[in-house]
């Protein structure tokens, strides 16, 4: 049992949320630059290529048939989930991609009543219908704005699929932590990402230029230091306690929005939040004695 100090966890998380939000704007750049496919592939190999002595240096050895099959399905998952993200981040700002990211907690409530069997309260039906009034509100704030273009409609659809596998990610993650080291987590999670991403290489790869790498590459880096001090985070305190820092993701993405690409935060997107972040508060509330194993990422 770790004795470091009971707010650890807390500010592990939260700085790894502030950096998967600096990640997520270095990508979002990339991906304009190259397209979502193949920044997500080369930010893979860095990752790798970083994460590797690393890994080894702590002593790591090859992890058992157990984990292995769990780093490969939640590298499946992420290499998807990431894509489509990051293919609807270029075409939505940054604050309001993460802002309709924010419903997949409200999702992974109904995928642990169907695959782990918990039940389905009242307050997770209330929740999930005000985290999709927040969707809404945010949708036909961007589809109405004359700034978006023809494909916002589509840049909402792929931030809300990467939203469900995104719960998906949620449900393995807390058993992941579980049984490997954080730095094995973020290894395999980004070599199988990668792997299962080469498939498509030859029709789909634009390599990118000095720049645009070099964006790549410190988001690699944010995201592998990221998957460490969540993994950390999450393996030494409860879900349902560290929940709330998720939202904490929407006030970073709106400042680098901003800074990066000059993005407005809307009155839609605001109003978006407070239905969606409201709905996961009811939702994830637990009466004494009661667990849920959901985990937010």
């Amino acid at each position: 049992m770790s004795r470091s100090h009971p707010l650890m966890p807390f500010i592990s998380v939260t700085l790894g949320i502030a950096l998967f939000s600096l990640m997520d704007a270095l990508m979002k750049g990339a991906s304009m630059a190259v397209g979502a496919y193949s920044a997500m592939l080369v930010r893979s190999v860095f990752g790798v290529a970083i994460m590797w002595p690393l890994w080894r240096w702590r002593g790591g050895t090859m992890p058992d048939r157990e984990a292995l099959k769990l780093h490969a399905l939640r590298g499946a998952i992420s290499a998807g989930m990431a894509t489509t993200f990051f293919w609807g981040l270029v075409r939505m700002p940054l604050a309001e991609g993460i802002a309709i990211s924010f419903i997949a907690p409200l999702i992974a409530l109904y995928l642990s009543a169907a695959m782990l069997g918990e039940k389905v309260t009242g307050r997770a039906v209330l929740g999930s219908l005000l985290g999709l009034c927040g969707v809404g509100v945010i949708a036909a704030g961007q589809i109405g704005a004359r700034e978006m273009g023809p494909d916002a409609a589509a840049g909402i659809a792929a931030v809300l699929l990467s939203a469900v596998l995104y719960a998906f990610n949620l449900i393995y993650q807390r058993k992941q932590a579980q049984l490997a080291s954080p730095s094995e987590v973020a290894l395999f999670q980004m070599a199988f990402s990668g792997l299962f991403l080469a498939v498509l290489a030859p029709l789909l790869l634009v390599l990118p230029g000095a720049e645009t790498a070099l964006g790549i590459a410190g988001s690699a880096a944010l995201a592998a230091v990221s998957l460490m001090l969540l993994s950390w985070g999450y393996g030494r305190a409860e879900a349902q306690a560290l929940l709330p820092i998720e939202y904490s993701a929407f006030i970073w993405a709106a400042l680098f929005g901003w800074l990066i690409f000059d993005e407005a935060v809307t009155a839609a997107t605001l109003g978006g939040v407070v239905f969606i972040v409201f709905g996961c508060w009811i939702a994830a509330r637990q009466r004494p004695g009661e667990h849920n194993e959901q985990t937010a990422l």
